[in-house]
Parts: C-alpha cells; sequence; structure tokens
C-alpha cells in the first residue's frame, strides 16, 4: 500500500510503542529537581525572551507531556500533539492542573493547525521515528510565523565520535533491530534488564570517574552519569523497544533544515546530540 506523506508520515507500529512506552513510564515518579535538570539539557539553546506576550507554541510529539509541564508555565497557550492517544492520555493527566494547554490526537504530516500562526514550537526525540523527517520538519514550518523560532533534536550519527564508538553503537543497533520486533511486554522486560545490566553499571561508573576529574568524554552513557535510574529506564525502552529509528549528522540536519525552511541554525555543544535551534525563513 502507498503512503501518503502529507496525510500521515507515521509509522504504526512506532506509534503503538510509544503509546506502550509513556503508559509505563509517566514521568510522574521523575522527581522535579530531574526534570527540570533534563529540561535544561534539551532547552539550554532556545531564547525565551525572543517569544512575544501570550506566545502561541507547539510541541510536537509531547509524549507524556513532560516537556510541556515546564514550557506551558511560562508562554500564553501550548498545544501538545501527538500521534498515540494512550501518549495524549497521559499527557492530559500529567497536565490536568494547566488551564492554557490543548491536545490533540494527529500525526506531524497532517498538523490541524492554521498555518503561519504558531510563535514558536520544538520537538524533541520525536522526528527521527517518522518515516520521512524532512518532509515533517517542513509540515512543522508551515504551521509557524515568520522569524518564529523553533527547537529540535535528532538522534545524531555519531559524527562527533571515534570509530570505537561508532562500532559499540551498532552492535547495540543489531539489539535494538531484534528486541523491538518482540512483543511489547517482552520489549518491555528485555529493556529493563538492559537498563540494570548496562546503562547503570556504566553510568555508575562514570559518576565516580566525573568524581575524580578524570570522566571522558567519550565514555559510553556518560550523560547519564548524573541522571536517576528511572531516566535510564525510560530511554533504555525508547532505545531498544523502537522499530523505526533513524540518525543524522549535524551537517544532514542542517540541510533539512534549510530545506524546510528555516534559517539562523544554531547547534547545541553538549549532550544530548544533536539539539538546534533556528527560525522560520
Amino acid at each position: 500500500m502507498s503512503r501518503n506523506i502529507q496525510d500521515s508520515n507515521l509509522d504504526t507500529q512506532t506509534v503503538r510503542g510509544f503509546g506502550d512506552e509513556w503508559s509505563r513510564f509517566t514521568q510522574r515518579e521523575l522527581s522535579e529537581i530531574a526534570r527540570k535538570q533534563i529540561f535544561e539539557d534539551y532547552f539550554s539553546l532556545f531564547d525565551w525572551d525572543s517569544l512575544p506576550q501570550g506566545a502561541l507554541g507547539a510541541d510536537i510529539g509531547c509524549g507524556s507531556g513532560r516537556w510541556a509541564m515546564q514550557v506551558a508555565p511560562k508562554i500564553g497557550h501550548l498545544i501538545l500533539i501527538d500521534a498515540s492517544i494512550d501518549a495524549i492520555e497521559v499527557a492530559k493527566s500529567n497536565l490536568n492542573n494547566c488551564t492554557n494547554v490543548s491536545f490533540i490526537n494527529a500525526s506531524v504530516g497532517s498538523l490541524p493547525i492554521d498555518d503561519n500562526s504558531l510563535d514558536f514550537a520544538y520537538s524533541l526525540g520525536v522526528l527521527h521515528h517518522v518515516p520521512e523527517t524532512e518532509e515533517a520538519l517542513k509540515s512543522v514550518a508551515a504551521k509557524m510565523k515568520k522569524g518564529a523560532p523553533f527547537l529540535v533534536y535528532l538522534y545524531y550519527a555519531f559524527d562527533n565520535r571515534g570509530p570505537v564508538y561508532r562500532i559499540l553503537w551498532k552492535s547495540s543497533d543489531l539489539i535494538r533491530r531484534i528486541v523491538s520486533k518482540l512483543p511489547h511486554p517482552m520489549r518491555y522486560i528485555v529493556s529493563q534488564i538492559i537498563a540494570a545490566l548496562v546503562y547503570w553499571p556504566l553510568a555508575r561508573m562514570a559518576r565516580l570517574l566525573d568524581f575524580f576529574g578524570a570522566l571522558p568524554s567519550s565514555w559510553p552513557l556518560e550523560y547519564y552519569h548524573d541522571k536517576p535510574f528511572y531516566v535510564m529506564r525510560t530511554d533504555a525502552l525508547d532505545r531498544f523497544g523502537t522499530s523505526l529509528e533513524q540518525r543524522f549528522t549535524r551537517n544532514q540536519i542542517k540541510t533539512m533544515l534549510l530545506n524546510a525552511g528555516f534559517e539562523n541554525i544554531r547547534f547545541s555543544d553538549q549532550a544530548p546530540y544533536w539539539c538546534a535551534t533556528c527560525v522560520k525563513d
């Protein structure tokens, strides 16, 4: 069956997988301190002062609403969009005290938002899980006002890492391809074993090395050295339970953003890679 990119641009199996993930990891168990720390990791480049008073924004692929919980108090109104109805329900529960949010169950290829209406948007860890990432970026750009800022996070292709790191990733990706085809309960179980036997030991060794000022930036899973185990468990399911995953170099992301109609592209020089900000041309 042919797929109409503009009407969908989604992978049904991947959407179901994320619905299962956010139903299991609602992020309610995550401490406020940890949530704010991770939020700053992703949003460090974003210029909140550039937004107009009462700004209208969109969270493209909101998942559990973990980012929206931090963003909503800063702006006028936030639209949370996700292709998974299960994720939408979790997000609604997490933001039940917010009066300036609305929710839409839709894919990035069919956003029911007026063109040129958004003052800003962000999409973190989502658009590398759709079949056509550049088309998804174009869909988002169409909904934004000229000059509106956009923050995006796409999985990197290890273009700033050495050959040994890339070999390790290729080995892990073979495991992902197998695990992601399992039934959801089995995906969950295997991912939690990986979190306990791989993520936690490497992250805690990284914490020890960091204590002695000897933590190399190339250390596997170094990002988690100061993160709680709950984050590792969530991300292990995210990483190994997802059937569709794409990775891009910094230059590829820049090219896609330019082709989508964005300019003034800036990349973060710290993990997670790659986070980038830009504005609608």
